[in-house]
């Protein structure tokens, strides 16, 4: 990919999430790109919460920085951000133009195509309408380059071993 020197990686703290994060951390790496994290939480404005939006920020702050390895931030030069917003699909597309991403990575859930019907899903809102490629991982995150069956050297002359 030509120009790909930032990579955003949208999470909402899932397993599907994470397993987008060591994607988008291994790519980060392999291009040299600077890693962006970014979580959208709900906007609390005018919606019973149980506790107070500061703290919630707070909190939804700490644990993006927790999913941040010390690799990220001095190699990477990871970049954390925090948004809210009610349209976590559009933030998280305007973040990319805003911060010209190359390359979008974010974990799907896999919803069966009823439920995706009925209620949409970020992931393919962001596939849909980004202004950059994105690569969607659902979990169980898979290898990227999977184990050889057989070592060359273990196998008999003329034939499979």
């Amino acid at each position: 990919m030509i120009g790909l020197n930032d990579i955003l990686v949208a999470t909402d703290f899932s397993e599907a999430s994470d397993a987008a994060l060591n994607y988008g951390r291994e790519l980060a790496h392999t291009f040299g790109a600077t890693l962006h994290v970014l979580h959208v939480m709900e906007n609390p404005f005018l919606r019973p919460v149980p506790g107070d939006p500061h703290a919630l920020k707070a909190a939804a702050a700490r644990h993006l920085g927790d999913r941040l390895l010390a690799a990220d931030r001095t190699t990477l030069h990871a970049v954390m951000a925090l948004e809210v917003s009610d349209e976590p699909a559009e933030e998280i597309i305007r973040y990319a133009a805003r911060h010209a991403i190359g390359l979008i990575v974010m974990g799907t859930h896999g919803r069966a195509a009823m439920a995706r019907l009925l209620v949409g899903s970020v992931a393919e809102k962001v596939v849909r309408t980004a202004p950059c490629p994105v690569l969607t991982v659902k979990h169980p995150e898979r290898d990227f380059v999977p184990e050889a069956r057989h070592d060359i050297t273990d196998q008999e002359p003329g034939g499979l071993s």
